[in-house]
């Protein structure tokens, strides 16, 4: 809290704002203060209206939204060691439970932060640098021993070495 704002309400000190929010008045962004991003969506059920109305029904619809979210991050999981873009298909089922669930949408807005956090990251020069240089050395070290292994052996297969 400063004397500019009052970050609980979004109402400025300077505009008069007394601490209590008007009926009907949404509170100004707060983006400014560094609090958060002011484009995330609300957390909640996405489902539509009508099926939100009925409780049943909701149950019913969350059941199959983590049915099939669980069929798609199993399918993911499978294909961590086999052929296919598993990480892909694990966070397609973790955002299928998302329209659902707050647990699963708090996990996707975590997950999409260090993402960002780490491609910039990546992005700064001087870590480009030091792993350009660790490709190097290692591309350096594994040349060294596959020429000490062709002078040893020559061009055979290790699995035909007879000593």
């Amino acid at each position: 809290m400063n004397a500019e704002s009052d970050e609980r309400t979004g109402q400025s000190a300077a505009n008069g704002g007394s601490g209590a929010e008007k009926p009907g008045v949404a509170p100004a962004n707060t983006s400014e203060s560094g609090s958060g991003s002011a484009e995330e969506a609300p957390l909640g059920s996405r489902a539509p209206e009508f099926i939100k109305a009925r409780r049943t029904l909701h149950l019913s619809w969350q059941v199959g939204v983590f049915v099939v979210g669980l069929a798609v991050v199993g399918a993911g999981i499978v294909m961590l060691p086999l052929p296919g873009p598993g990480w892909l298909v694990i966070f397609a089922g973790m955002a299928i439970w998302a329209t659902e669930f707050v647990w699963a949408q708090l996990v996707l807005r975590w997950t999409k932060r260090k993402v960002t956090e780490a491609a910039q990251r990546a992005l700064d020069p001087r870590v480009r640098r030091r792993n350009i240089i660790l490709t190097t050395v290692g591309l350096v070290i594994i040349a060294v021993l596959l020429g000490i292994y062709l002078w040893k052996f020559g061009f055979v297969m290790p699995w035909k070495i007879d000593q």
